[in-house]
């Protein structure tokens, strides 16, 4: 027996509401943008900005300007103390630039400190990390580079999948690697290559009309966007987990388009001329959308668990995940599919829909 949750012949018009849609998007996206902007970029974890890190437990609550005092003596540039995890976890973060001691010199004499300044706290340090400032810069691009990576290939894998054009993702990646390199020759730095990169993979999609890659990349930029356009509104850090979070939700958010392209193939293939675009569409989205609410809900169900239950190191990794699952599935929805109607009209031929049905409108959107 089939588990449903839509009943079958469930005609929701979902394209109607499509425009609607990528305003709610562009909005979330433009406003992560403005307070990147205002916060002069995405606030760093000790993996990417280099420096030292100190996470600390004390027995009970604590006021972060008297641990700041505390540790005054150890030595540290630009300390900052910060509550970390929940609150009843009594946990704080101690934050300073990059110091030339060895680790353990510095956990010795920051114990030190605690234990004369703050002697009735019941303080414990759970862990110390140090990254000098040279190999936070080589994370940070490898990590972007990673991502953009991960997007190419799924565009190159999307056109061969989808619309049996191999050769023309070749021609799309030969073409990508050309203008990086020209690029490079002008002495671009590595964030610029990789939004040059993204810009060209979407233009080269849209001129080579490889409408699913183009659906498809444009899914996965939205739902990565939108997580950090989140992340910088929640003021939260970026840091290598944070970067594994955003390379599962590609592939989480992908999957879920490959169900809703695969319908909408098997829909091409049976209804030929027979059917408006829009309208096939609809159906598509129709039919797997009991799929869709189930895999969402038994994921979201367990990365929530992560999130509350799974302590302060993994809270970033899941707060991510969870929206990422979240603008994946509303992607695959009102991103991926409508993406092929508005950017990808011509993918079959059109017909007129029998007067006074519901997906006239969208059909002719």
């Amino acid at each position: 027996m089939v588990l449903e949750l839509i009943k079958p012949g469930t005609n929701i018009n979902f394209l109607k509401y499509r425009k609607l849609a990528y305003l709610v998007s562009a909005a979330i996206i433009v406003a992560g943008f403005i307070s990147l902007a205002v916060k002069g970029g995405p606030r760093y974890g000790v993996d990417f900005s280099g420096g030292l890190s100190i996470q600390v437990r004390f027995a009970k609550p604590m006021d972060v300007k008297l641990i700041d005092k505390a540790v005054e003596g150890v030595g540290l540039q630009n300390v900052v103390v910060q509550r970390f995890g929940q609150d009843d976890a009594n946990e704080y973060l101690i934050r300073a630039s990059e110091s030339e001691a060895h680790q353990e010199s510095i956990r010795a004499a920051v114990e030190t400190a605690l234990a004369k300044n703050l002697p009735d706290s019941g303080y414990s340090v759970q862990r110390l990390e140090m990254v000098g400032p040279k190999v936070g810069a080589d994370l940070r691009g490898k990590a972007l580079e990673a991502i953009f990576y991960s997007v190419l290939l799924i565009a190159i894998y999307i056109s061969g999948r989808f619309e049996q054009r191999w050769m023309a993702a070749g021609m799309m990646a030969a073409g990508l690697a050309g203008g990086i390199y020209v690029l490079k020759l002008f002495g671009a730095s590595t964030v610029w290559l990789i939004v040059a990169a993204m810009v060209i993979t979407l233009a080269l999609c849209f001129v080579m009309r490889l409408k699913y890659a183009l659906g498809a990349v444009v899914a996965d930029l939205h739902d990565i966007l939108v997580t950090i356009a989140l992340f910088s509104l929640f003021d939260k850090e970026f840091d290598l987990t944070i970067v594994a979070a955003l390379l599962t939700i590609l592939g989480y958010s992908l999957n879920d388009t490959i169900i809703v392209y695969d319908r909408i193939r098997e829909h091409l293939r049976a209804a030929g001329k027979g059917m408006p675009f829009g309208q096939l569409i609809n159906q598509s989205i129709n039919e797997t959308l009991s799929r869709t609410i189930l895999t969402a809900g038994t994921t979201l169900i367990t990365v929530a668990c992560l999130y509350f239950f799974g302590g302060a190191v993994i809270h970033d990794f899941a707060l991510a995940m969870l929206i990422g699952i979240l603008a994946g599935t509303y992607s695959s929805v009102f991103v991926a599919s409508p993406i092929l109607l508005d950017l990808g009209q011509g993918l079959t031929p059109r017909a007129k829909a029998p007067a006074g049905t519901g997906d006239t409108a969208a059909a002719k959107a």
